[in-house]
């Protein structure tokens, strides 16, 4: 690689960033259709709306070597333009189940098992898209840690959607991480159980997982969050990390030492 150590990152919009890693270039859950834009969730018939544009059009990416898709199957992380972007991308990297329903370039990934990408060991790792029992509804999710030569505190982290569970405490043991990019926004039933990680939730996770730095991603962009970056940022002030926490601003590229 050019830069030692260099990645920059790009936030799109919900949980898509442009990940720069000395010239390879990893799209995360694409998203890119216009706001505006309704859609029924498979399974729950629950109705979701897009009310933010992207930052960024699929014309302005230019090229991407991989895009690491955590579940396909909700349209706040892949939709309709992120499907037809799938076509033009050497590999997308995704769940067993989500690579069977896209197939052409899609690989499954169970987690744990890992990919190599140019410079970038993938490894896929847990994720629960709600509470326990709740896959058969919500389906499964994976997220990701990216490795690559010259890293110099650690690796990066992407949680993909997914609540706080046990299983995520091996993260921490297999890895020693630096940054995460993490899904928040705090999704949640009337009973108080979640889909996805609140800021309090996010910055307890990275206390478990010896997280130096978070990067907070799909806070906002959809109609169906209930924590916007203002009570994200108040929650994260009131965890004590607010000092670790590295807001994007979207569309600009933001160099990050890890």
């Amino acid at each position: 690689m050019n830069d030692r150590g260099h990645l920059t990152i790009t936030h799109i919009g919900g949980p898509t960033v442009l990940l720069d890693i000395g010239g390879f270039r990893i799209l995360t859950d694409p998203t890119f259709d216009p706001q505006g834009h309704r859609y029924t969730i498979p399974r729950t018939g629950s109705v979701i709306e897009k009310i933010i544009d992207p930052a960024l059009d699929v014309a302005a990416l230019g090229h991407i070597d991989v895009v690491l898709l955590s579940h396909d199957e909700h349209a706040d992380n892949l939709d309709n333009a992120g499907r037809a972007l799938l076509a033009t991308v050497p590999v997308t990297y995704t769940t067993v189940g989500g690579a069977a329903r896209l197939g052409g370039t899609a690989v499954g990934l169970a987690p744990w098992q890992t990919a190599t990408a140019g410079p970038v060991t993938i490894t896929a790792v847990p994720g629960r898209h709600g509470p326990p029992g709740c896959e058969p509804l919500l389906g499964d999710v994976i997220g990701f840690v990216l490795t690559w030569p010259d890293q110099r505190d650690g690796a990066l982290y992407i949680s993909g959607d997914t609540v706080w569970y046990d299983e995520l405490a091996a993260i921490g043991e297999r890895f020693t991480l630096d940054t995460a990019i993490m899904h928040i926004g705090r999704v949640e039933l009337p009973d108080g159980s979640r889909f996805t990680m609140s800021a309090t939730d996010a910055a307890a996770a990275a206390r478990r997982l010896d997280i130096k730095r978070i990067v907070p991603v799909h806070y906002d962009g959809w109609q169906h969050f209930s924590e916007g970056k203002a009570a994200a940022r108040s929650a994260f002030y009131a965890a004590g990390v607010h000092q670790d926490v590295h807001w994007l601003e979207p569309g600009v590229p933001t160099p990050i030492a890890v």
